[in-house]
């Protein structure tokens, strides 16, 4: 009976931040180390689009999204459906977290994160592995999915770009999110050009701010993130109960 009520506390939500959500299990993972989970990737993907707010121009795709394109089970012309809210012809640069969890049955297996991203201008594909190319294979899978929703598919190319290399076994998610909030400021930076060297692409930006020690200060920076959200939270409804007690007085 009691594990029974430790896994709905668990479950109890926590933070509700644009389209993410995060519940009470979630910050037993980021004090860890643990091996994160598609919530909290979607949870910082929502928090760096709201921070670069680059309009149309960047696309960070939840993990469960790209998970379901690399892996629909349907005919092409229902994955479109799926596809086409992405807009995908109208992005500068769009961010696909990859798994690789076999099972699509299975909600939030796999136990490897890396990272894709597509940079239009240059016509690239490219992944990023903190584990050499362990993901290879289902970052291509999902490369091939993509390519026919975009203009002129038969340009676009795939490569494996340099990425630090993982130090421990639980660490590819923040990895998966350093990469990403390092390629974001790159393009924010206005760096977007068609990469002929890697002066001009966002490598170089790679190599010189990301680090073991630097991906792991994300996990504490991330938990930080979330605890003063929930208490901004727990203020505001502290002051709704205030509000409405004091209504409530005959």
């Amino acid at each position: 009976m009691a594990s029974e009520r430790g896994r709905g506390e668990d479950d109890d939500r926590i933070v509700s931040y644009g389209d993410a959500t995060l519940v009470r299990s979630d910050l037993a993972i980021l004090r860890g180390p643990h091996y994160l989970n598609d919530r909290l990737i979607h949870f910082f993907f929502t928090h760096l689009d709201l921070e670069c707010d680059e309009g149309e121009d960047i696309l960070l795709v939840p993990p469960s999204l790209a998970f379901l394109i690399a892996h629909f089970p349907g005919p092409s012309s229902s994955l479109a459906d799926v596809v086409a809210p992405l807009a995908l012809p109208r992005r500068k640069l769009v961010l696909f977290p990859v798994n690789d969890n076999p099972d699509v049955t299975l909600a939030e297996g796999g136990s490897h994160w890396s990272l894709l991203v597509c940079h239009v201008p240059s016509r690239l594909f490219v992944h990023h592995d903190n584990s050499g190319r362990l993901n290879s294979p289902h970052a291509r899978h999902l490369f091939h999915s993509l390519n026919p929703f975009y203009i002129s598919p038969q340009d676009f190319r795939y490569i494996e770009g340099p990425t630090p290399t993982q130090t421990n076994g639980y660490d590819c998610g923040l990895y998966v999110m350093a990469i990403a909030r390092c390629v974001c400021q790159w393009y924010y930076q206005g760096k977007n050009k068609a990469p002929d060297d890697d002066k001009e692409n966002w490598f170089a930006v790679l190599s010189d701010q990301l680090n073991a020690n630097k991906v792991h200060e994300l996990r504490g920076e991330l938990l930080s993130l979330v605890l003063s959200l929930m208490t901004e939270t727990e203020s505001k409804n502290m002051k709704y109960r205030k509000f409405g007690a004091r209504n409530l007085k005959p």
